[in-house]
């Protein structure tokens, strides 16, 4: 198994930060409607691979529908840096767009169609934990 990588990121305004460790250099581009309107897009990951920072008190969460995934936005900026997904409810899901240093780019962005969840979901690959 490839080594894991250790990225930062953060919201916009730089309230809320946190670090990720990944082998696995692939995120979901979701096309759900939440997704859709936010950008997202999809790194899942053990907790054990997340640590937040700082701004545990500039988060704000936002639930709808089955209320399992738990959308956190900075409270200032609004921007939604991580949450806890529904697929995976056990793990972090982090915004690769949030990810410092050009990041993003070192990504491949895989297509998942999350319009259509209840029959997509099962093909989400959970994270391999160590």
């Amino acid at each position: 198994m490839p080594a894991k990588e250790e990225f930062e990121g953060g919201c916009h305004c730089g309230a809320v930060r946190f670090r990720v460790r990944t082998a696995r250099l692939e995120a979901l581009d979701c096309n759900c409607s939440m997704c859709t309107c936010k950008g997202f897009l999809h790194l899942i990951v053990p907790p054990e691979d997340f640590e937040l920072l700082r701004g545990a008190e500039s988060l704000a969460t936002y639930e709808f529908n089955t209320r399992v995934a738990k959308h956190r936005f900075c409270r200032t900026c609004g921007i939604h840096p991580f949450y806890t997904p529904r697929s995976h409810p056990d793990q972090i899901d982090v915004n690769v767009r949030c990810l410092d240093d050009g990041a993003l780019g070192r990504f491949t962005i895989a297509p998942f169609d999350g319009r259509n969840w209840e029959a997509s979901a099962a093909s989400i690959r959970a994270p391999v934990r160590r």
